[in-house]
C-alpha cells in the first residue's frame, strides 16, 4: 500500500489565505473594469460630439458665402430681421 501524507493545518490555512486574496483581487479587478468601460462609453459620446461639430465647422469653412448661412448667423446671433419680416416675442 501507498500512504499520502494529508494536509497539515497550516498548509489548509495557507491555500485558505490565497484563495481569498484571489478572490478579492478578482473582485477589485472587476470593478476598475467597469469604471474603465464606463469611462470609455462617456469618452466615446463626447468624441461623437466633437465629431459631429467638426463636421459643422468645416462646412462652414468651406462655405462661407451662402447667402442662407449669413441669415441665420443674423438671426440666430445677432438678433436681427429681414425686411418685411414681423418678430413676435412671447412672455409668460
Amino acid at each position: 500500500m501507498i500512504r499520502t501524507k494529508k494536509a497539515g493545518l497550516l498548509t489548509k490555512v495557507v491555500v485558505l489565505a490565497l484563495l481569498i486574496y484571489m478572490a478579492t483581487a478578482l473582485l477589485n479587478l472587476q470593478g476598475q473594469i467597469q469604471e474603465a468601460q464606463a469611462q470609455r462609453d462617456t469618452l466615446s459620446q463626447q468624441v461623437a460630439e466633437q465629431t459631429q461639430i467638426n463636421a459643422e465647422l468645416a462646412d462652414d469653412v468651406a462655405n462661407p458665402d451662402d447667402p442662407d448661412r449669413i441669415a441665420d448667423i443674423a438671426r440666430d446671433k445677432l438678433g436681427l430681421v429681414a425686411p418685411g419680416e414681423k418678430v413676435f416675442i412671447i412672455t409668460n
